[in-house]
């Protein structure tokens, strides 16, 4: 069922994307009297599950769920009707347009994009206002990965500044870190001394190669939640509200300390364990598993170790955080953008199953707005990409047209259309692929 309800979530979540996509194309398309043959959310190749002519235009639903298009008379597009494009140039049709009118048909699903993002992130403002975390609530201070003590942050600190300026909402550390350019933290440490540490410029770079995505993790207190069947801890008769108290003779008093001193026992040997239960110490020896796990998970963010706070907004306030966050989005997406044509960044491409698994089991319409806002913004940038058969594409050529004053042959265009379209297609069996890849080998 969790399944069904994620595939619901993202199939709702990409027709809209694509139909009010489409129909930025098809409005100024209209709007400068040029003929939309058809009007298809997925595409039909063979056959439509759906399909109405009204007036000129043909709207349908295809089969195939890898997006949808607006079939433009007189435009070279995906559907590659060379015939039409044989016969003398008519009035209507798209290369009879002067280069302006082109252009704004060719801007105008990526124009509803951004301002779909835009629109969604306002209301959410409006509707939901916002969750954060200050910098005096995060009561046990943040747990660090090793990469960054040896820059020297420390477990136990607590984060005051960033770059300068006290962050709204300081669990964003990890995100600002990885895309934007941080250049210092300012903390304190537990023992009350405060210090600026200066980063690496290539801090993210860091992040991604070593695989610490999560340099800054509130310490949460070493108390069990739940214990899995059959687990080695179970086994051995570990129980929830169970408080880890020493791993091996060595004090531990946060979650970070214990699964440290757990992942250090490389040799799978018996490891000895005290907790204080109901205030009597108990000690247990336990094995972990192949996997050198012991089957245990903790309580999360407990009103002694984090407090969030929430704020709502007015409509006005609302309008401009969600211009704020729109344009965070876009620019943190295309910061990541460079991570991409690195050798991790090729293997980490997703596609379809990546981007369900993005939806919660459960049907949540905060989440689900807010993955579509993400999903539209996102979508916006890649169209806009230079490359043969996305809108980018068609609008280099267009302004190449109005800069020099000549047009591209039709025949130029066939062929980058072919172009594009195969980079299209074998990036998209990539990304497909990788997601097979991992779904078999259990990583998905």
């Amino acid at each position: 069922m969790e399944t069904y309800i994620k595939i619901a979530q993202f199939l709702l979540s990409l027709s809209l994307l694509i139909v009010l996509h489409e129909l930025g194309h098809f409005i100024p398309a209209k709007l400068f009297k040029t003929r939309v043959e058809k009007f298809y959310l997925f595409f039909d190749y063979k056959f439509s599950l759906f399909k109405k002519k009204i007036g000129e235009t043909t709207y349908g639903i295809g089969w195939i769920p890898l997006g949808g298009y607006v079939k433009i008379s007189g435009m070279i597009d995906e559907s590659m009707d060379k015939e039409q494009m044989e016969q003398p140039p008519q009035p209507w049709e798209f290369r009879s347009k002067p280069a302006w009118q082109r252009l704004i048909i060719m801007l105008g699903g990526v124009t509803v994009n951004f301002i779909l993002g835009i629109f969604i992130y306002i209301m959410m403002f409006n509707v939901w206002g916002d969750d954060y975390v200050g910098i005096n609530d995060v009561k046990k201070g943040f747990s660090v990965v090793d990469e960054f003590k040896e820059i020297g942050f420390k477990d136990g600190d607590k984060i005051l500044k960033i770059n300068g300026e006290e962050p709204f909402n300081v669990l964003d550390v990890n995100k600002h870190l990885f895309l934007r350019d941080i250049t210092n933290i300012e903390v304190e440490h537990e023992d009350g001394e405060k210090s600026t540490i200066e980063l690496p410029e290539d801090i993210g770079l860091t992040m991604w190669q070593s695989g610490a995505m999560k340099p800054f993790t509130p310490r949460i207190n070493a108390t069990l939640d739940s214990i899995l069947p059959d687990s080695p801890a179970n086994k051995a008769g570990l129980m929830k509200g169970d408080k880890i108290t020493r791993v091996n003779n060595q004090s531990v008093q946060y979650w970070n300390e214990f699964t440290k001193l757990v992942r250090a026992n490389t040799e799978r040997t018996v490891i000895d364990i005290s907790v204080d239960r109901d205030g009597e110490i108990k000690s247990f020896s336990i094995t972990p598993d192949e996997d050198n796990k012991l089957g245990v998970y903790p309580k999360g963010f407990t009103d002694d170790v984090i407090e969030i706070h929430h704020k709502d907004y007015t409509f006005e306030e609302s309008m401009s955080l969600g211009m704020s966050k729109a344009y965070w989005t876009l620019k943190d997406y295309m910061g990541q953008f460079k991570y991409v044509f690195t050798q991790k960044g090729a293997t980490s491409l997703g596609g379809f199953i990546t981007i369900g698994n993005i939806f919660p089991s459960k049907w949540n319409w905060q989440a689900f707005w807010s993955i579509t806002a993400l999903l539209s913004i996102m979508l916006g940038f890649m169209n806009l990409l230079p490359i043969p058969a996305l809108d980018g594409g068609h609008v280099v050529f267009v302004l190449y047209e109005i800069v020099t004053g000549r047009k591209p042959s039709d025949k130029f265009l066939e062929y980058a259309q072919i172009t594009g379209f195969v980079i299209l297609m074998a990036l998209l069996l990539f990304a497909n692929g990788n997601d097979i890849y991992k779904w078999v080998t259990g990583q998905l």
